[in-house]
């Protein structure tokens, strides 16, 4: 049974870090992009980073605008795990982060519709 298991998600004080990481089991994740999404209260789930295995040491990887420059997504596939470094954290980063497994090896997607498995989520709050 596939499962992914978020951490790392806590309590920060604007303009703090955190680092969520994302570990698969149950399944081959190498040749799946990889994304992580996030939900704020009140609004609808949102794209945040995704990142793919080009082979070697070549990895690609896609930000929302909103996050460009503060976030860095990245992983190890030898650990099956997905990471997500945030900086420069501001209030309106709080929200619920999931890490998702993509459909698909050769694009970076944006769309929640095109990862079929999720974690439960991990709740980051950053305060002003």
């Amino acid at each position: 049974q596939v499962q992914l298991v978020e951490s790392g998600g806590g309590l920060v004080q604007a303009g703090g870090s955190l680092r969520l990481s994302c570990t698969a089991s149950g399944g081959t994740f190498a040749n799946r992009a990889m994304g992580w999404f996030r939900q704020a209260p009140g609004k609808e789930r949102e794209f945040v980073a995704a990142i793919r295995w080009g082979g070697a040491s070549t990895y690609y990887v896609d930000y929302a605008d909103s996050v460009k420059g503060r976030f860095t997504i990245s992983r190890d596939n030898a650990k099956n795990t997905a990471y997500l470094q945030m900086n420069s954290l501001k209030p309106e980063d709080t929200a619920v982060y999931y890490c998702a497994s993509a459909r698909t090896d050769w694009a970076l997607p944006r769309g929640g519709y095109e990862y079929d498995y999720w974690g439960q989520g991990t709740q980051v709050t950053v305060s002003s």
